[in-house]
């Protein structure tokens, strides 16, 4: 008999892609803030610097800059943004990660993507990761989150995201597990805070500081079966886990490689 087996507590992965799937580090979300800036310059006319303020002002405003821009009356269909925004990202910078793929197929769980980006983005980043869209059962993107926006008879102009709790609320109705035996992975602590608000069980990813909403902190998906074995049914092979990963986190604040950025799209 094997001592270290356990049931594991979840039923469900949903999994946030940006910053998450990936390293922090590879300028995705950087690009992705100067794409917004010179996307307001060029349609709007604005400078540079009003730019830079609107995308800041918007964001925190609105939780996007589209949703901002939309909010205000502005004449802008999702696929006009998306297109100029992501369309432009340096997705080069994305390599393919075998052992990324390895980890996601050998997890028993369902698992879901749960990202604010376009689906053509997210298609975009599995296709660089050398990840097939099948692993998931479903990609929840903005198309998902926001089907009124494409319809030719809409007169709403709202804009559901992460982290409002109705975003969180299509993606627990769309997993279909129970929240509590659902495992949310994000590196956004508001996208965190907002599914520990309806139940999910939460990690936060790439940063250095655990929230009191998050229940687990990873560096990255590198180290998650160390840090959560209990996905793969596991015990904790010792008692000294967080401080190892507190070694870790020291380490990575040493060497700085691990700047924190969120993308603002």
């Amino acid at each position: 008999m094997d001592f270290n087996k356990i049931s594991s507590p979840f039923d469900c992965l949903l999994f946030d892609l940006d910053d998450t799937l990936y390293p922090s580090g590879l300028g995705i979300a950087q690009a992705c803030k100067r794409n917004i800036e010179e996307f307001l310059v060029r349609k709007f006319g604005v400078g540079e610097e009003r730019a830079t303020f609107l995308r800041a002002e918007y964001f925190r405003s609105y939780g996007s800059t589209l949703a901002g821009l939309l909010a205000l009356g502005h004449d802008v269909h999702p696929d006009e943004y998306h297109s100029f925004v992501h369309g432009r990202l340096p997705y080069e910078n994305i390599r393919p990660d075998p052992k990324l793929r390895q980890l996601l197929l050998s997890t028993p769980q369902t698992k879901i993507m749960f990202t604010n980006s376009d689906r053509k983005h997210a298609k975009k980043v599995l296709e660089k990761l050398g990840i097939e869209e099948e692993i998931f059962e479903c990609i929840i993107c903005f198309e998902t989150l926001n089907p009124h926006l494409f319809k030719t008879n809409n007169s709403s102009t709202e804009v559901i995201l992460k982290p409002s709790l109705s975003a969180v609320e299509v993606a627990i109705r769309l997993a279909g597990s129970d929240p509590h035996h659902t495992l949310f992975l994000d590196d956004s602590e508001r996208n965190i805070a907002a599914g520990k608000a309806l139940g999910l069980r939460t990690v936060l990813v790439g940063k250095r500081v655990k929230t009191n909403e998050a229940d687990y902190l990873v560096d990255g998906m590198f180290n998650l079966k160390a840090m959560i074995p209990e996905i793969w049914g596991q015990k904790k092979k010792n008692a000294n886990a967080n401080e190892e990963h507190d070694s870790i986190v020291m380490r990575i604040e040493l060497d700085s490689i691990r700047p924190t950025t969120t993308i603002e799209a």
